[in-house]
């Protein structure tokens, strides 16, 4: 089960921690500081959920490498950084390595919690996604090898007939296995099957 969504302040200096803490519990955020990266490492794995304001120069790790590191492990908490050192080029590289912004010090205490929901909100949306992912890779389970093979052949646009004469079977059989994979993925038409395939990375059979 996934933990509770929180904001996680990484900073480490006390007092912006506790400014921080102060501003976001006040509206109504959870919140748990760390006075260094290796403190959050410590704590947070992939079912950690919310979203991370991140200091930027910090002893022994600094933000940016934190979040390189996050990404290795596959923790892909939203992250906002804040700092008083900023550059344009550390700015630039933050957003593209997916930080949702990059604020410098003293921060509007309105436009960070505007950037927090945001975050909140994309942490939601990734949940929701890994969910249905998940669930889209159950009912993939529950295909049959030759349900499998059908479904590999049918969403390369091959017909029925090419199909079965490709796995040597009747043509009312590749029809039956076809309807049970239709069935079992939940897929309306031909084009959905091979959005599904391709979300979970299933090429087709040579």
């Amino acid at each position: 089960m996934n933990a509770p969504a929180k904001v996680y302040v990484v900073d480490d200096d006390e007092a912006v921690r506790d400014a921080l803490a102060l501003l976001l519990e006040t509206a109504g955020f959870a919140v748990q500081g760390f006075s260094s990266a290796q403190a959050f490492l410590a704590v947070c794995n992939d079912e950690c959920q919310g979203c991370i304001i991140l200091d930027v120069k910090m002893p022994d790790m600094e933000g940016p490498a934190l979040h390189r590191e996050l990404l290795r492990r596959g923790i892909l908490l939203p992250v906002i950084f804040l700092t008083a050192y900023g550059s344009i080029t550390q700015s630039v590289q933050a957003i593209k390595n997916g930080a949702v912004d990059f604020l410098t010090k003293p921060v509007d205490g309105a436009l960070l919690l505007d950037r927090v929901q945001e975050a909140m909100s994309q942490n939601i949306q990734r949940l929701e996604h890994s969910d249905a992912h998940r669930e889209l890779l159950i009912r993939l389970a529950t295909l049959t090898a030759r349900e499998q093979e059908v479904m590999a052949l049918a969403v390369t646009g091959l017909t029925n007939k090419e199909i079965a004469l490709r796995l040597n079977i009747s043509h009312r059989t590749v029809e039956i296995h076809r309807a049970r994979v239709m069935h079992k993925t939940g897929a309306s038409s031909l084009l959905a099957l091979a959005r599904i395939a391709e979300s979970v990375g299933r090429a087709p059979i040579a």
